[in-house]
């Protein structure tokens, strides 16, 4: 009988000594789960890779090459320093890359058209061969064929003031031709990054309806979705960094920028390729 009793009371205990293992389970678990405690500062940390950031096309040339097509504004025109953008875009990024950055060629010339541009580069063979070469390829046409340099804009009259009238007629032929560049760069170097310098309005301050700045939206838009066709090619907007402070950006001729308007039209550039 006193055995049985023994015998009772020690599976009793057992019994209660198992419950309280499992609430004591329980709990810590809950309280793991509800209140985690951050890993030892000993404890190895498993390997983890970082991601390397991905390089521009330009950060991976041992050095870079410019070729600029186009009319005054690649030329320079109105920088007294002569850099003009595209030597200012050399500086920049001969400082943002810490490589040797060349113009191969600069065959950019005041006055030039779209058409002009479309021309010159199928008579001479070796804007071909420079565009081949090229890393980055700068353009700025189609100031000419809006504007003809103040012809045509200007009805004479003061009092009336601006019209884009005549401006907006050459529109849609100048775009087909800026197309027909763009198409021709990009089958001669589809590697080249293409950067075109979207158009400004150098007569705003003179344009009291700010009509000529519907026809530049219009026309950068337009160019924007002749660019957008090629993964290569880029276009740098330029309006907003001349709409305000118009003529501290401008050359005494008003029409081409100065030398602080070509640097930030570089700057920008330099920023986009960054």
């Amino acid at each position: 009988m006193l055995s049985t009793r023994f015998l009772w009371r020690t599976v009793g205990f057992a019994a209660l000594l198992s419950t309280l293992l499992c609430m004591y389970g329980f709990g810590y678990a809950v309280n793991q789960i509800m209140f985690p405690k951050p890993a030892a500062q000993n404890e190895a940390a498993a390997p983890q890779e970082t991601a390397k950031p991905k390089e521009t096309p330009l950060a991976s040339k041992d050095k870079i090459q410019i070729v600029a097509l186009g009319d005054s504004l690649s030329a320079g025109t109105g920088d007294l320093s002569g850099r003009g953008y595209v030597g200012q875009v050399k500086e920049k990024l001969e400082k943002q890359f810490g490589k040797p950055v060349f113009i191969l060629n600069n065959f950019a010339i005041p006055g030039f058209t779209t058409g002009d541009v479309l021309k010159d580069m199928e008579a001479k063979k070796d804007i071909g061969k420079a565009i081949g070469q090229a890393d980055l390829i700068l353009l700025t046409a189609g100031g000419n064929d809006l504007f003809e340099g103040g012809q045509g804009i200007f009805n004479g009259s003061s009092d009336e003031g601006f019209n884009p009238g005549a401006a907006k007629e050459r529109m849609p032929a100048a775009l087909k031709r800026l197309e027909q560049i763009l198409d021709t760069v990009a089958k001669q170097n589809p590697n080249a990054i293409v950067c075109y310098v979207g158009l400004y309005h150098p007569f705003l301050d003179l344009d009291d309806k700010r009509e000529g700045s519907v026809l530049i939206d219009e026309w950068n838009r337009s160019a924007f979705e002749i660019v957008n066709k090629h993964n290569n090619m880029v276009l740098v907007p330029t309006y907003d960094l001349f709409e305000l402070n118009l003529n501290k950006y401008l050359y005494t001729d008003h029409f081409h920028p100065n030398q602080d308007g070509y640097e930030r039209i570089a700057e920008r550039i330099a920023q986009i390729v960054r």
